[in-house]
């Protein structure tokens, strides 16, 4: 049986966070996501930390929806806070989907069902862009992060038994790396660091933070990178900041 390891995320200390600018509103624009997911990625981001706690080779296929809301403010993350009761993340923030089932196509599939099983978003106020590399967490799951536009107007319901709260937090807020915190926790296999982006009175952490980060090298890769499909790609937090900075220095010169 997995175990499963309990610790408070928001009683850490924060050990780092990121220096590196905002993006610009360029590329928190819709127009620009669907530039960039017009290409199959080809890059798969560093292993987390979470995914080490895994000790089942086996991981189970699930797939969540990260919908941007196109408000005229501009793109607005839609979130859940899943209800406390639940056996795998209780109360944590979370995007709407699960895990595979026998019956769906496909992970976008998935996404989809999980999204109007949860909060009653409707297919037809989605617009799918394009996946996200696989993101292993902790418990035991492979997710697909699909990306969507959501066009208002829309009503959503939650469903009372997984889902506590609906809300949205500005793209543009998360995808600016000082709010990119990065904790450690101590645990008898070792030291462990996760990620998180406090937003009001919301926590994001963990595998919710880890898909945010991977958009947030999604909108940050140069399109020539993203859509080259002759290598393969393995972007550690190192790695992202490091090119980010040579491709200011180069803009600069």
């Amino acid at each position: 049986m997995q175990e499963r390891f309990v610790f408070d995320p928001m009683s850490l200390e924060i050990h780092s966070v990121a220096e590196e600018a905002a993006l610009d509103d360029e590329r928190v624009s819709a127009a620009f996501l669907r530039r960039q997911f017009q290409h199959a990625p080809d890059w798969q981001p560093e292993k987390t930390d979470e995914s080490l706690l895994h000790t089942n080779p086996e991981f189970k296929p699930a797939a969540v929806l990260l919908a941007l809301v196109e408000r005229e403010s501009g793109l607005q993350v839609l979130l859940t806070e899943r209800a406390a009761h639940l056996h795998h993340h209780p109360g944590q923030i979370s995007f709407p989907g699960g895990r595979v089932d026998a019956s769906d196509t496909s992970a976008e599939h998935t996404a989809l069902r999980e999204a109007e099983e949860e909060i009653g978003l409707q297919a037809a106020q989605i617009e799918l862009l394009g996946r996200m590399p696989l993101y292993y967490t902790g418990t035991g799951f492979a997710v697909t992060p699909v990306v969507a536009l959501v066009r208002p107007p829309f009503e959503l319901r939650s469903d009372p038994f997984e889902v506590a709260s609906i809300f949205e937090v500005p793209l543009h807020f998360l995808m600016n790396p000082r709010h990119h915190q990065r904790r450690q926790v101590q645990l008898h296999q070792g030291q462990r660091t996760f990620y998180t982006m406090p937003y009001e009175r919301y926590f994001i952490w963990g595998a919710t933070a880890g898909m945010l980060l991977s958009l947030h090298w999604t909108s940050f890769l140069p399109l020539p990178l993203w859509g080259n499909s002759n290598s393969d790609y393995e972007l550690s937090l190192d790695t992202f900041c490091f090119a980010h900075r040579a491709i200011k220095a180069t803009a600069r010169g």
